[in-house]
């Protein structure tokens, strides 16, 4: 027999997935966000950012704008796929939440 055992962090404990760090990422970018404000929204070095985003972009869930001013600014977007990734994942966590 095989049982397999699902653990689910609380948020109290602090604890976040990969799922859930992901999930603050694209929710902290719509309407655009800069690295730095990622990276305190979300709670996440500069390295472990910069993995995120990198991994994001390359699944088509964020992309980078590149807005011109007198100093180019960079801003992270959360793309159409991850506004959709960002309601299923609200829907798991609520089945789950019940």
């Amino acid at each position: 027999m095989v049982v397999y055992v699902i653990r689910i962090n609380s948020p109290e404990r602090g604890h976040r997935d990969k799922l859930d760090i992901i999930a603050d990422i694209l929710k902290a970018s719509c309407g655009g966000a800069r690295k730095t404000h990622l990276m305190y929204h979300c709670n996440l070095s500069f390295r472990q950012l910069e993995s995120y985003i990198k991994f994001l972009i390359g699944k088509g869930l964020l992309r980078m704008v590149l807005i011109k001013k007198s100093q180019p600014v960079r801003l992270y977007e959360t793309t159409d796929k991850g506004q959709e990734f960002l309601r299923t994942y609200r829907s798991l966590k609520a089945l789950i939440s019940t």
